[in-house]
């Protein structure tokens, strides 16, 4: 994101600033004060004051040692940047919804400044713009809107296709072959007619000879085409796979934002179906494409050098052809892009309702759930059967169209055999090259329909191959084995860049300290177990993991390092054993049991019906909510953690359950550092320190007895929660 606009000689000549006085940053804004739109407006900031250009005027001017706020507010599709000074509160620009990120970044700088926390630098490279359309490139390598103009699909699918050069080599030698095998087999069969069957000139070896070769030339083709169609699809399918595991790759190591995004539905259909869909293309459409390209256009030469005339006849329909298929271009490709569309719906509403079955059982909204589906199913059906409408009416009519110049060639070439100026060998051959003009020809105009299935899929699939992970390994990123010790300093951080969900947070843990988050719903606790985990990065300010910066940390190094237990636990689908080993898959089986027992879990599985090789089934659906937790914390267990997360663990569970779970708490937190987010605050009261977030910040910081003598957001937290309880 740019945020050092350069400002016309005219706007610098109002601007006016003292000698010395360098611009930190100045950005433009578009909206007047009745919401209209303008042009050559700009906020101007220095290190000592902020001047509001606008249409070849300087509006006002504010010094930066005068201002108690600085503050950019989100509005609908828009924004306000404004100041307080003197207690009042001044609107110095408005802004349309593209300029949010950036009217916060300076915003939220200026204020850093003024509280002495930062010098007043801006950054450039805060957002990648794309060169040629400059639109945003949130997160991506290219520009998706510039992608598809100038065969940007093209480019993308020969990438894909570049490590099999070898394959593709041999490939192309068998369609070579194959078309050369082609185009000379009406040539053969010209000889054998003329120079044999016409007035009996030939011998009966004669016609023998010839029909061997024409026999042959047969079994060629066959060959070729088992050969090219296996070559194809095993080039299709090891294209396909490779595909799968890059793309589940990349989204195994894409953010958190990126995934939180997308439906799973859709990640899905990316995965499998778009992958399938090349594979497709390679064994029934790319297997004969070349092929039929080098036919079509040495068909065309052939026909020129035979006869031109007939030639010129034959090729006056091919404009027709083009045409029309150009003309329907868009139109197919707007029309299967929105059929992948509603499958994506489809497969999404029906990944939904089977992850959250037990919850529409339980409403008894089955009836309304099949409705549902069944619309987004009459949706796709509906675009589908268009679709297939369209194009069983098209492609008819085309070929139909296409093939009227065969009639005209065997009228005008049979006048010429009759007046002497053509043999019927050379008729037939004509007559075999125009058909053979014609087929391929319609071949091709079928095409669109395949490529436009093969375009849309390497789009969704260079989707996300595109993306790039916000957080991955610095170049000097390196392992660190942790101590404990965390230490956030003026840490700011929002989900949307111009909307922080923890502003300036300072905070100092030490080794084997623990740590309660309180405060009251939407304040930023479990935001803040997410940085410390690494899942998000910082907007401003640094997070220090023993005195290191946490990017400097190597990510696999670092997680290895961390426990995690949260509310909603998760279990895959598997064994019991399988669930715990997730953490370390080479733990031993003496290593598992010893992390069960510590967690009180081992008494429970070993009355399941299989001990530790007992399946769980889809989250984990068999076993009891306590069961899961103490499962989770075995895993945890397991991986000796330095740094432990604990967020609700012992939420919505019955008595015995919690008492367990607490008491397995206390020995995996026992000398680690540990952070713990919990509904009851009485499970907190013998933490080392409590951290209270309110209104994005940290408002308190002490024991349970300290926070309790002050009377303020704790201790009335604590008071209602007692009053709930006697109610």
């Amino acid at each position: 994101m740019i945020l050092k606009y350069d400002l016309s000689p005219e706007n610098q000549a109002l601007l006016a600033l003292p000698s010395g006085e360098e611009i930190c940053y100045c950005v433009p804004f578009d909206i007047d004060e009745r919401g209209d739109f303008l042009d050559d407006s700009y906020i101007v900031a220095t290190r000592k004051r902020i001047v509001v250009l606008s249409r070849g005027a300087r509006k006002s001017q504010y010094m930066l040692s005068d201002c108690e706020k600085v503050a950019s507010e989100p509005q609908i599709d828009c924004g306000l940047f404004l100041v307080k000074t003197g207690g009042e509160e001044r609107i110095l620009a408005r802004f349309s919804g593209k300029h949010l990120s950036r009217f916060s970044y300076v915003a939220r700088g200026l204020m850093m400044f003024l509280s002495g926390n930062m010098s007043l630098v801006s950054s450039d490279e805060y957002e990648r713009t794309c060169p040629k359309c400059h639109r945003a490139l949130p997160g991506t390598k290219e520009c998706p809107h510039c992608s598809r103009q100038g065969g940007g699909t093209t480019k993308q699918f020969l990438s894909m296709l570049t490590p099999y050069k070898k394959q593709l080599a041999i490939i192309f030698g068998v369609m070579a072959l194959a078309a050369v095998i082609t185009l000379l087999n009406p040539e053969i069969q010209k000889h054998l007619i003329d120079d044999v069957l016409h007035d009996r000139r030939g011998t009966l070896p004669q016609a023998y000879f010839f029909l061997s070769i024409i026999f042959g030339l047969s079994i060629s083709m066959v060959v070729l085409n088992i050969t090219k169609a296996y070559l194809c699809a095993k080039l299709g399918s090891t294209l396909s796979k490779d595909l799968r595991a890059k793309l589940y790759h990349k989204i195994q190591i894409l953010s958190l934002s990126f995934i939180n995004d997308r439906r799973p539905g859709e990640l899905m259909n990316r995965v499998v179906h778009d992958t399938n869909r090349v594979k497709m293309f390679m064994e029934d459409v790319f297997c004969n494409m070349f092929t039929i390209i080098v036919i079509f256009i040495f068909d065309i030469i052939y026909m020129l050098i035979l006869d031109a005339k007939l030639a010129l006849i034959s090729f006056a329909f091919i404009p027709f052809g083009l045409i029309l298929s150009t003309a329907f271009k868009k139109n197919i490709h707007r029309r299967f892009h929105r059929q992948w569309q509603k499958d994506d719906d489809v497969n999404s509403s029906l990944q939904d309702v089977i992850s959250g079955m037990s919850v529409v059982k339980s409403y008894g909204k089955e009836a309304s759930e099949a409705k549902h589906f069944n619309e987004l199913a009459d949706s796709y059906a509906k675009i589908n059967r268009k679709n297939e409408v369209f194009w069983a009416i098209f492609f008819p009519m085309l070929s139909f169209a296409m093939g009227a110049g065969v009639y005209l060639i065997t009228y005008f070439g049979g006048v010429n055999v009759l007046n002497g100026r053509k043999t019927p060998g050379e008729l037939l051959q004509f007559i075999n090259y125009t058909s053979m003009l014609y087929m391929y020809l319609n071949w091709l105009t079928n095409l669109p329909r395949q490529l436009m299935n093969l375009v849309n899929s390497v789009e969704r699939i260079n989707d996300v191959m595109s993306q790039e992970p916000r957080i991955i390994d610095r170049e000097k990123a390196a392992d660190l084995d942790i101590k404990g010790s965390v230490e956030f300093k003026h840490a700011t951080f929002g989900y949307k860049s111009y909307k922080p969900v923890l502003e300036d947070i300072n905070l100092s843990i030490k080794p084997g300290e623990m740590i309660g988050l309180v405060g009251a719903s939407g304040t930023g606790k479990s935001t803040m177990i997410n940085l410390i985990m690494h899942l998000y990065e910082l907007d401003d300010g640094e997070l220090l993991i023993d005195g290191r910066d946490i990017r400097d940390i190597r990510l696999e190094n670092y997680h290895s390092q961390i426990g995690v237990v949260l509310q909603e636990t998760f279990l895959f689908s598997g064994t019991i054993l399988n669930n715990i080993k997730f953490a370390k898959p080479d733990a031993t089986y003496e290593e598992v049991i010893r992390a069960a027992k510590m967690a009180n879990a081992h008494d429970f599985i070993c009355r399941t019906p299989d001990g530790y090789n007992t399946y769980v089934g889809e989250r984990g659906f068999t076993l009891s909510g306590g069961e899961r937790q103490r499962i989770a914390i075995a895993r945890a267990i397991l991986n000796e953690p330095k740094l432990l997360i604990l967020d609700e663990a012992t939420a919505s569970l019955d008595t015995e359950s919690e008492y367990l779970i607490q008491k397995a708490l206390e020995r995996l937190t026992n000398g680690r550092t540990t952070f713990a987010i919990a509904h009851r605050l009485s499970t907190l009261k013998d933490a080392d320190r409590l951290v209270v977030i309110d209104g994005h910040s940290i408002a308190e910081i002490g024991t349970h007895n300290e926070l309790m003598e002050q009377q303020g957001i704790y201790y009335k937290l604590v008071t209602a929660q007692l009053e709930m309880q006697k109610v």
